[in-house]
């Protein structure tokens, strides 16, 4: 039986059907030819799909016009068996990110050795560069920088288990905590006591973390926390739960480091 759907269940079978198929939005939405932003608007349940997108994207999820729009419409169930490579390659797309230590605490290092000796860099700053250095390199490459995860919490995004990391670098000697004030507010700062060790960083890696320590690292704690309250990730997360790096893929600009193409609405 055939129901009336509204946009966002729309956008929320979309996307199931996409991630199933091993899909990046941007891969999708050329298929369909649509823009990238204009698909993330339809998963987001913001944009209705005309019938002529619908066609072009039954052809390329493989579902039937019927069955998508029955209420019983299971993404799973429509391409089970049929493509078991690309449901492997969805998996790993969207898998839980695993936290490399060693990376990321050399990650941590390096960001200090550049931006420590800024008065503006205590700790709500520091946990923003790493924020945008991890989404914007997997928005940019589809894998994870160091692999950390992320809580939404008032202030904005913080690393999970940064606290036990930096306690484990302050008693081998790797870092300082240091207790200050900065324009009247008390401050926790950090100073490096070794180098970083930069060989298990791609170039790629570290020119995003340079792009983000010389957009981003000069702003004042209260500025960069209102920055990061605009980012996609942080806004469509629910408050005290882990971000999605999927949701990296729903940005607009000023936040979106990717070149998508046609980035103009169809009206």
């Amino acid at each position: 039986m055939n129901i009336k759907l509204s946009q966002k269940q729309i956008g929320r079978r979309i996307t199931g059907l996409r991630k199933m198929k091993g899909l990046s939005q941007e891969e999708l939405a050329k298929s369909v030819k649509i823009s990238r932003p204009s698909l993330a608007q339809i998963e987001l349940g913001n944009r209705s799909v005309n019938i002529l997108e619908l066609q072009r994207l039954s052809m390329v999820l493989g579902f039937s016009l019927d069955d998508f729009m029955s209420e019983d419409f299971s993404a799973v169930q429509n391409i089970e068996g049929k493509a078991e490579t690309k449901t492997k390659k969805a998996v790993e797309r969207i898998s839980v990110p695993t936290l490399q230590v060693n990376k990321f605490k050399n990650v941590l290092l390096y960001i200090l050795e550049r931006c420590a000796g800024k008065p503006n860099v205590g700790e709500t700053v520091l946990y923003k560069l790493l924020y945008f250095s991890d989404f914007n390199y997997y928005e940019l490459y589809e894998e994870h920088l160091t692999g950390a995860k992320y809580r939404k919490l008032p202030y904005g995004p913080v690393p999970q288990k940064l606290d036990t990391i930096l306690n484990q670098m302050i008693d081998k000697g790797q870092l300082q905590r240091v207790k200050t004030d900065y324009c009247g507010f008390p401050q926790t700062r950090y100073l490096p006591l070794v180098k970083a060790e930069l060989t298990g960083l791609k170039a790629s890696e570290k020119e995003i973390i340079d792009r983000v320590i010389e957009q981003l690292s000069d702003w004042s704690a209260a500025a960069i926390s209102n920055y990061s309250h605009k980012d996609m990730p942080w806004l469509a997360s629910k408050e005290g739960e882990e971000i999605n790096y999927e949701l990296a893929f729903y940005r607009d600009a000023p936040y979106s480091v990717r070149n998508y193409g046609d980035e103009s609405e169809e009206q």
